[in-house]
């Protein structure tokens, strides 16, 4: 496996100090930042906007990948890259035009990613795989934090993986919902070389011991 990425979810962050927490994430080894953003509407929780990715951005360089779980999309979309985010990933059906939504993203000099749920179908990549950045696979249901790792997900993870090596395109395969240190490894083998972690990051008294021990599971 080429490259490999760990995103701590600022979700499972103690709020009250967010600055601090992206910074000692940052110093201890993470690639991104991972935002998930909850409307209330397309999933059943209320969490975080435009003005909280801004108030951060100051505080890392690392590039800050924003997981929209909206509906409507494209408004939205804009005002986090004029926030600061450097990678923004949609749901299909939140888009009625798909097509459209990637190109929104794109030309505010974002990189784009798709996100599918658990039951969610594929077939979309068939038309869209050459023009994104990323696939993002969720292996729980979104909406809320802390929830376990659906294991038929490695099935539909390894899917996604054979779909990009036979397309030839640059993208990469993040999977967010239940990621730890005794299933990373699992996880990479299926395919994926980027993962969001939320509670098993933010939960552990040492920031730099967890992200060591998720790199060294992956690469052993």
């Amino acid at each position: 496996m080429g490259d490999i990425r760990i995103a701590p979810s600022i979700l499972a962050a103690d709020l009250s100090k967010l600055g601090e927490e992206v910074r000692a994430v940052d110093a201890a080894g993470a690639d991104l930042i991972h935002f998930d953003v909850m409307d209330n509407h397309y999933v059943p929780n209320l969490t975080f906007g435009p003005l909280l990715c801004s108030s951060i951005r100051p505080h890392t360089k690392l590039p800050i990948d924003v997981h929209l779980m909206v509906e409507p999309v494209d408004t939205l979309a804009i005002e986090f890259a004029r926030a600061g985010a450097d990678l923004i990933s949609f749901h299909p059906e939140a888009s009625q035009h798909v097509d459209r939504t990637i190109n929104v993203i794109k030309d505010q000099g974002c990189q784009v990613g798709l996100a599918f749920n658990p039951a969610s179908p594929l077939h979309v990549l068939d038309w869209t795989l050459d023009k994104i950045d990323l696939v993002l696979i969720m292996s729980v249901n979104p909406g809320f934090g802390g929830q376990s790792f659906l294991e038929h997900s490695l099935d539909k993870i390894a899917e996604v993986r054979d779909l990009i090596d036979l397309s030839g395109c640059e993208v990469w395969l993040e999977v967010d919902g239940g990621i730890k240190v005794d299933n990373i490894a699992s996880v990479a083998e299926a395919g994926a070389d980027t993962f969001v972690a939320g509670s098993a990051i933010f939960g552990h008294s040492n920031y730099n011991d967890v992200i060591g021990q998720m790199k060294t599971q992956i690469a052993a």
